[in-house]
């Protein structure tokens, strides 16, 4: 596969799964189109690099005085690529996964409020696919999970009656997540009253399709959740929902470790980030209630 094609896939996945703005998707292909065309003047496989590479580049960039923020979002950007790399099987190794940037500040997601997801959910859109997009919509606040594990969940992982999905998440990690009665209805009714007219007496594993009985795609349904914010008064983003997922569990009294399992978190100090979200609420609590607060 070309880089070329990679990079355009890459760029909707940074956009769509990572939910991250325009201009820093940007910022990151350029950082690695910089290190590409490093490669090829050297005669090198831009799909063939190694540690080794990456560290002649770092010093290349060192020697042409390129600032210390622009080194350091380098080896953020070459890193991310890495890693999707080994998510989509294009490579096995990470060559990337020893370089540790100087450490930033922690950037916080944004949970939306409970009262607009609220009007998120029943939000309606006189649309043929109305019933498709509302079900993924729903799935997705109610299970927290990511676009990429909506869009290739299959029928058979869902089992209503026991109330939960069975998900194959980063690195192929398979996980057992709940899924809520209101999430169940939208895909059942889902399934009886438009689904099986897209298919046409075809088949498909896949829960959710195109207009064409395809597999959804991620670019689909970021532009339906596109269309849904807007009608509700939103900006948001896929990441910013599976942020409210946890956060509002968090805020309702739900422990760590928990959310950790149901985000598909390898490590615990990645779903500690939404303690800091929540502890807004603790810090209102206090200033209401503690008589020297004010």
């Amino acid at each position: 596969m070309k880089d070329s094609k990679i990079l355009d896939r890459y760029r909707a996945y940074l956009a769509i799964e990572k939910g991250l703005s325009v201009n820093t998707v940007e910022s990151y292909l350029k950082d690695l189109k910089g290190f590409f065309d490093f490669m090829k003047e050297r005669g090198k496989d831009t799909l063939a690099f190694g540690k080794e590479d990456i560290m002649s580049y770092l010093a290349y960039l060192t020697d042409n005085a390129y600032s210390t923020a622009s080194r350091s979002r380098f080896i953020a950007s070459i890193r991310g690529y890495c890693r999707y790399l080994i998510i989509e099987k294009i490579i096995e190794e990470n060559p990337a996964e020893t370089l540790h940037p100087p450490k930033q500040w922690e950037r916080l997601p944004k949970a939306l409020d409970i009262t607009d997801i609220k009007g998120l959910l029943d939000t309606e859109i006189p649309a043929r696919f109305y019933l498709r997009d509302t079900a993924m919509l729903e799935l997705m606040y109610s299970s927290g999970l990511r676009v990429s594990e909506i869009v290739s969940l299959k029928v058979e992982d869902i089992n209503f009656q026991g109330g939960f999905l069975r998900v194959m998440g980063k690195g192929s990690k398979e996980r057992i997540v709940p899924i809520n009665q209101r999430a169940s209805e939208k895909i059942k009714r889902y399934f009886t009253e438009l689904r099986a007219g897209v298919l046409k007496g075809r088949t498909s594993a896949f829960v959710f399709l195109s207009n064409r009985g395809e597999p959804m795609t991620r670019q689909r349904f970021w532009q339906a959740l596109k269309d849904y914010g807007k009608a509700a008064g939103l900006n948001i983003t896929p990441h910013s929902i599976r942020h409210s997922f946890a956060t509002h569990l968090l805020d309702g009294g739900a422990d760590l470790r928990s959310v950790q399992k149901m985000l598909g978190h390898a490590d615990i100090s990645t779903t500690q980030i939404y303690t800091k979200v929540s502890s807004d609420k603790i810090k209102k609590t206090y200033r209401q209630y503690h008589p020297r607060a004010k």
